[in-house]
């Protein structure tokens, strides 16, 4: 099948979070995984026994969630790329309800991120490349991995640090409208400079929350989306790369390869254009990474995602909406954070936002990370199958 030929033919029929999200010790990953994935079922007016097949990632997922569902699902995917697996779901999702091989498809994610509770203690074993090659030369956790990144393109374009705390103050304004955020004080660029610091170049508002919850998505055909309660949103385009598992092999610092190739794929299968996107809801980890991944996707050239992103271009009433949910960097953030990149974009198509509801949004754009800066998927939605 051409991937063109899958623009509108899937859509987007349920979205929900977990119950609660935010710290939650009395919660394990699995039981957040099920009230997600109940609230997204009822929110596409659709029972456990319609769901035919399940994507999911995490260790043994894609095991537990079928069989605590009580689903026998003919379809299971539970490939792990990160914090993006979830958007590469929507492309294998789409795949499969195209080409007849399931007809329902649930994505769900559920994570103890901070509380760890049914988790692993470490992500990482010593049997990792990363620990093996690079913790014994000091390189340390993602805030040092992203520092890398970061740095270099400081040193490069010129991008400063009060460019990259306007990413945490303009989302943190959209999180002050939702009433879910975990952190809506506002803040300034004066607050994020001040703020703890964690690694160079990053300050503690720089850095992505660390919470526990769950999200879930449904899809089903086009066809079958017109008889489901909610408006459909259609899957437009998909697109997917890996580069690297560590940050030493990534292949420039200066440019997120993954996120080019995913965006570029995504936007020539949607057969739109960067001016036609309503809404970006754009994975950040940490404030460098909305500005790598601006410049990757084609919003603005390399090396401009500093200026782009400046006089909070991206807040509220700003003309580039962005992470309009608060983003992880106010609103949760699970540690593999993608699925909730497509929860905000869907509501924001339905028009069910309330105070942040961005006015008229038509076309959105998902654009997922997973490890660091390792692998990129972009996921184009929209109200119509064919806009």
């Amino acid at each position: 099948m051409n991937p063109r030929e899958l623009r509108g033919k899937v859509a987007v029929v349920g979205v929900a979070e977990s119950d609660e999200l935010g710290r939650l010790p009395h919660k394990s990953a699995l039981a957040l995984h099920m009230e997600a994935s109940r609230n997204a079922l009822e929110d596409a007016g659709l029972r456990p026994s319609d769901v035919d097949a399940v994507f999911t990632s995490g260790r043994n997922m894609a095991n537990d969630v079928p069989e605590y569902l009580g689903i026998r699902p003919r379809f299971v995917d539970g490939t792990q790329i990160g914090g993006a697996s979830f958007l590469l779901h929507v492309e294998h999702a789409a795949t499969a309800i195209a080409s007849g091989l399931c007809e329902v498809a649930l994505i769900s994610h559920g994570e103890s991120g901070y509380s760890r509770v049914g988790m692993p203690s470490v992500r990482w074993g010593p049997d990792s490349v990363n620990l093996q090659f690079e913790q014994p030369y000091g390189v340390g956790g993602p805030p040092t991995r992203y520092g890398f990144v970061a740095t270099r393109h400081m040193h490069e374009f010129g991008t400063t640090k009060e460019q990259m705390a306007e990413v945490a103050v303009a989302t943190r304004k959209w999180a002050s409208l939702n009433p879910k955020a975990f952190l809506r004080d506002p803040i300034t660029v004066e607050d994020v400079l001040n703020s703890r610091p964690i690694c160079w170049p990053f300050n503690l508002l720089d850095c992505c929350l660390v919470t526990d919850g769950g999200g879930a998505v449904v899809l089903t055909s086009a066809e079958r989306a017109k008889d489901l309660p909610k408006q459909p949103v259609y899957v437009l385009g998909t697109g997917t790369c890996v580069t690297h598992q560590m940050i030493s092999q990534m292949p420039s610092y200066s440019e997120w390869e993954a996120a080019r190739v995913a965006g570029e794929l995504a936007f020539a299968r949607a057969g739109v254009k960067q001016r036609d996107i309503d809404v970006a809801e754009i994975y950040d980890a940490f404030t460098i990474v909305p500005i790598l991944a601006l410049e990757a996707l084609g919003f603005c050239k390399k090396g401009e995602g500093g200026p782009f992103v400046s006089g909070q271009r991206t807040a509220p009433g700003g003309d580039f909406p962005m992470n309009t949910n608060g983003g992880g960097l106010s609103y949760t953030h699970t540690g593999m954070y993608g699925i909730f990149l497509l929860i905000e974009a869907v509501r924001q198509l339905r028009g069910e936002c309330g105070s942040r509801q961005v006015a008229g949004a038509r076309t959105a754009l998902c654009h997922g990370l997973g490890g660091i800066f390792s692998s990129a998927a972009t996921v184009i939605l929209s109200t119509e199958p064919s806009p």
